[in-house]
């Protein structure tokens, strides 16, 4: 029965207001995702999401690709 009182006691410490002193950041991130700088949003996070943006852009023209090669390699006669 003594346990069944410390469970309450664990939840109010786990959700104290020191979780709260974290700082808001999305006014900056709307900041920078608001200015009118010519970028495409997809990009405006920088050289991270340019990479990101690039590289699945090639793994999709790559998988298309592959996909179409593959289809038509099926759908031609086997040479006898």
């Amino acid at each position: 029965m003594n346990q069944l009182l410390k469970v309450p006691v664990l939840l109010s410490r786990g959700f104290s207001t020191s979780a709260r002193t974290l700082k808001n950041k999305v006014p900056e991130a709307q900041k920078l995702f608001q200015e009118d700088n010519g970028l495409p949003v997809h990009i405006k996070g920088g050289t991270f999401d340019v990479v990101m943006y690039r590289m699945t852009m090639t793994l999709t023209i790559v998988g298309a690709s592959y996909s179409v090669f593959w289809l038509f390699k099926a759908a031609m006669p086997k040479k006898a």
